[in-house]
C-alpha cells in the first residue's frame, strides 16, 4: 500500500543543499520524482511563502509531485499540520521539526528526519546495503546487560522499534 508523504521542502533543501535558490528546488523536485516513480508513493512538498508568497495558497503539479507553496502570513508548518490533521495515519511526514513530528505522532501518522529521508532519496533502488537472506554482523559483540527479573531475548529489538523498522522498509 503506497503511503502519502508530506515533505517539509526547506527543512529538507537545508539538510542537503547549501541554499534556497530555484535551482536547489527544481534538483530536489527532480530527485523527488525519481523516488515517486520509484516506490510509488504519492508526494505532496510544501514550500514556505509566507514572506514574500503570495495571497492565496499555490499549488501545482511537478512531475507527479504536488508542491504546494504557502499563502503570505502563514508558515509551511501550519501547512503541513492542516494535511497531517486532514490524512491522519494514512501519511507520513519527513521533517526536522519537532513541532510538526509530535502534531504528526499525535494524529498516527509516521515521522521521518530529513537526514534520514535524504539518505533514503540519495540511495540507488537495489543497493540497500545487505545482501536478502543474510544478517551482516554490524560489529557489536557487546550483548546488552539486563536485570535478574528480565525475561525473553535480549537481542530482540523492543515490539515499538521492530514495528517502526517494518515501516521504514516501505520508504
Amino acid at each position: 500500500m503506497a503511503t502519502h508523504l508530506i515533505i517539509d521542502g526547506y527543512n529538507l533543501l537545508g539538510g542537503g543543499f547549501s541554499s534556497r535558490s530555484e535551482m536547489a528546488r527544481e534538483s530536489l523536485l527532480q530527485d523527488l520524482a525519481a523516488y515517486r516513480h520509484r516506490k510509488g508513493h504519492a508526494l505532496t512538498v510544501v514550500f514556505d511563502g509566507w514572506q514574500q508568497g503570495h495571497p492565496v495558497e499555490q499549488r501545482e503539479h511537478r512531475a507527479g509531485v504536488l508542491v504546494v507553496y504557502s499563502r503570505r502570513g502563514e508558515k509551511a508548518d501550519q501547512v503541513i499540520q492542516r494535511l497531517v490533521r486532514e490524512y491522519g495515519s494514512d501519511c507520513a511526514v519527513v521533517s526536522s521539526d519537532h513541532e510538526i513530528m509530535a502534531t504528526a505522532r499525535a494524529h498516527g501518522a509516521m515521522t521521518l528526519t530529513a537526514a534520514l529521508f535524504m539518505s533514503k532519496l540519495a540511495g540507488s533502488p537495489g543497493s540497500s546495503g545487505a545482501v536478502r537472506g543474510k544478517e551482516l554482523d554490524p560489529g557489536e559483540d557487546e550483548i546488552p546487560r539486563r536485570g535478574p527479573d528480565k525475561k525473553g531475548n535480549p537481542r530482540k529489538l523492543p515490539k515499538a522499534l521492530r514495528q517502526r523498522n517494518r515501516h521504514l522498509k516501505r520508504f
